[in-house]
């Protein structure tokens, strides 16, 4: 609590200065069923799943003599996760060949981007990865029982994530026109 009586880290000097409104509706969450996938500036689409879109930032703990109360956590770096993206197979051999040509030692790394569209095939918002290098690939499984869909995957170590700025600008200008309807 501060000396005013309101817990730390809630501020009410944005409903004083009349910026709250509280007849703007709450954002929607936008759904996530509805996304592209681009690398080396072709759309590679047709996918069924991304994963592993995320970054986590190392930290180390380190305490300091004669401070018994807490112990700093200090920054050490950040590791992207490594993106796993899966789709029904099909007769392209795109995925394949660029994990079999690793695996050969023609090592291709490849830029790309996750893109998240609205409604309307817009894309709303995007991550880019940079320098991906496919580190594994699975086919589909097998199984004379059922009828299910081929899947092919392929998992892509890269060297990090940035979500630009004009990413951020079309989500912002999205949840803008959310408000406006």
């Amino acid at each position: 609590m501060t000396s005013s009586g309101v817990p730390l880290g809630l501020s009410w000097a944005a409903s004083v200065a009349g910026a709250w409104v509280p007849a703007v509706p709450a954002l929607e969450p936008l759904p996530t069923f509805n996304f592209a996938v681009e690398i080396d500036g072709l759309l590679v689409g047709g996918f069924t799943q991304v994963t592993g879109l995320e970054s986590r930032l190392e930290t180390e703990q380190y305490r300091e003599g004669g401070v018994n109360g807490y112990v700093h956590t200090l920054p050490t770096g950040a590791t992207p996760g490594n993106l796993t993206l899966r789709h029904g197979l099909t007769t392209s051999g795109a995925l394949w060949n660029w994990h079999a040509d690793a695996v050969a030692g023609r090592i291709q790394r490849r830029n790309g981007t996750i893109l998240l569209l609205d409604r309307q095939q817009i894309p709303v918002m995007w991550w880019n990865f940079r320098n991906g290098l496919p580190v594994s690939w699975t086919g589909p499984e097998f199984s004379a029982t059922g009828d299910q869909m081929g899947v092919e995957a392929i998992e892509i170590a890269h060297e990090g994530l940035t979500r630009p700025v004009l990413g951020q600008a079309a989500a912002t200008g999205n949840t803008i026109s959310q408000g406006v309807r």
